[in-house]
């Protein structure tokens, strides 16, 4: 393959979710989130995993950050825990829970790393979700002052925040067909969740940006939507749909101004939306400077009348059929098609130009094996093709015009990966759960020449 170089000042980092890899569930004060609940309910993830240790970066953050800069990386995307800064989701501040992210912010930029903040990465306080959770226009509200208490102690040091991550996922994993936190299924929730989280993000930017943030952002799971052939007017239709659902109903009221017509029709054969309100759509449309995007599969669907469609997608039963992924799959059992991400990247500019775009999360889970090769202690050259395919994509976006500004790597470690529990490993760093030992893969000594030649 021919050697690609990256434009220059291109952003490479890597990312984590708090609940996901800090562990201390109990410690200093924070309080229980909605994925601690819902990971102690029976039957809900792998074998009853928690993630009250995951990877104890809590407490092992420095060491972390020793790997993070050994490695070259150049920015460092994490999520703040809610539940760790108002225990009950509203209320008072709890320093020892802002600490923390004192400490790993301090840390990051003693390293040269830039801190990339992420404010909500799925873990609501239990407290809220009992009132409601993002089926109550409060939390919205609820959200902005949260966001504006962790600006308050950190925003002298972090430029770049973004408010959400992965908005599709709490709502309609999480509300839709339950099969993430809160574990609700119920297609209006999901719609309602929708709103109320693309409402929390507008609230809270207005109140980042009074309050003097750089760079405010949001990250979204865009799909790259195609029709099982592009001749038939049926699997095109169901393209349309569910390009509806999971990408417009995001991008067009944060980018365009408001939700498109045709999903606000499909929404009202489900739910009447009286939680959409005059004004709501010109708070979420508050400019952004960042389009985080996060990218792993393509979606293929075709137009049957007989089709199961999606449990995460409310009213596309007997109307849409989700294709089986093929050829090489990940240990998610997600397709690996790097050339979906080039059009997603082309497509998302075309229609909504004007906003830099960051990929903010990237990568794969294989069944790694433990064992000693000549490329390092962990030879995971699945990953290795994984992301060097990801990375080609992204440069043929950049050579076509696309506004690429990084590549974050998911994950820097080996973690909790929600409902799978621990039997999924995206990290480019082994973790062993029982002592916590890091131990650096393949695939992370080649993204360390990646970033040192800033290219492939």
């Amino acid at each position: 393959m021919s050697s690609l170089r990256f434009p220059e000042n291109f952003v490479w980092g890597a990312a984590t979710a708090a609940y996901q890899i800090e562990g201390a569930a109990r410690d200093d004060g924070r309080g229980p989130s909605i994925w601690d609940t819902f990971s102690r309910t029976p039957g809900k993830v792998f074998q009853g995993h928690t993630g009250d240790v995951a990877c104890d970066h809590y407490h092992r953050y420095a060491d972390d950050v020793a790997l993070m800069a050994e490695l070259g990386l150049k920015a460092y995307r994490f999520s703040v825990a809610w539940p760790r800064i108002q225990p009950d989701g509203t209320g008072p501040v709890n320093p020892r829970g802002l600490d923390f992210y004192d400490r790993l912010t301090d840390a990051l930029l003693e390293r040269g790393i830039d801190p990339i903040v992420t404010l909500y990465h799925w873990d609501l306080p239990q407290s809220l979700e009992d009132r409601g959770g993002w089926t109550a226009r409060d939390t919205a509200e609820h959200f902005a002052t949260y966001a504006t208490a962790v600006y308050a102690r950190l925003g002298d040091r972090i430029g770049t925040w973004t408010t959400l991550n992965e908005p599709w996922c709490s709502a309609y994993l999480g509300y839709g067909n339950g099969v993430h936190a809160p574990g609700v299924r119920d297609g209006g929730a999901a719609f309602a969740a929708v709103h109320h989280l693309l409402l929390g993000h507008g609230l809270a930017t207005q109140a980042l940006r009074a309050a003097g943030a750089g760079t405010i952002g949001i990250t979204l799971n865009p799909a790259d939507m195609q029709p099982a052939d592009p001749a038939s007017a049926a699997d095109a239709a169901a393209a349309r749909l569910v390009d509806g659902l999971h990408n417009r109903i995001f991008l067009d009221p944060l980018l365009a101004g408001g939700y498109p017509e045709d999903v606000r029709d499909h929404v009202a054969r489900i739910v009447e939306p009286t939680f959409v309100r005059d004004g709501d759509e010109k708070i979420i449309a508050a400019p952004i400077d960042l389009l985080g995007i996060n990218y792993y599969s393509p979606t293929y669907v075709a137009g049957r009348p007989d089709g199961a469609g999606g449990g995460a997608y409310p009213g596309t039963e007997g109307a849409v059929e989700f294709l089986p992924p093929v050829g090489p799959l990940t240990d998610m059992g997600w397709m690996i098609e790097p050339a979906g991400l080039t059009r997603l990247l082309e497509r998302i500019a075309a229609d909504y130009p004007g906003v830099p775009l960051m990929i903010t999360e990237n990568g794969a889970a294989f069944p790694d094996k433990a064992g000693a090769d000549a490329t390092g202690p962990l030879a995971d050259h699945d990953r290795i093709a994984y992301l060097d395919g990801h990375l080609r994509a992204a440069h043929d976006a950049i050579s076509r015009g696309v506004d690429l500004r990084g590549y974050l790597v998911w994950s820097l470690l080996d973690n909790f990966e929600w409902a799978e529990g621990y039997r999924r490993r995206f990290g480019i760093i082994h973790v062993d759960y029982l002592t916590q030992r890091r131990t650096p893969k393949s695939s992370a000594r080649w993204y360390q020449e990646v970033i040192s030649r800033n290219g492939l």
